[in-house]
């Protein structure tokens, strides 16, 4: 889970990236830290689709299911 230090530290060294640069640990430590928010933000996204029910015109319910990844459109 990310905290809310996490994003306040992926914004200073994006922030520092722009003006001075970062060092060779800052940019691995931001790496881990976007991978980390992105995977989070992931996990949020897919919670709240699994919470989704789609109603049809003819009254009929069903749950949104995950997309089988090697399917096309």
């Amino acid at each position: 889970m990310v905290t809310q230090k996490d994003i306040d530290r992926i914004n200073e060294l994006a922030r520092k990236q722009k003006t001075v640069g970062l060092t060779d640990e800052e940019k691995a430590e931001q790496k881990e830290l976007r991978v980390k928010y992105i995977n989070g933000f992931k996990a949020s996204l897919e919670s709240q689709l699994k919470g989704i029910t789609i109603i049809n015109p003819d009254g009929s319910k069903h749950k949104v299911k995950k997309k089988d990844e090697n399917s096309c459109s």
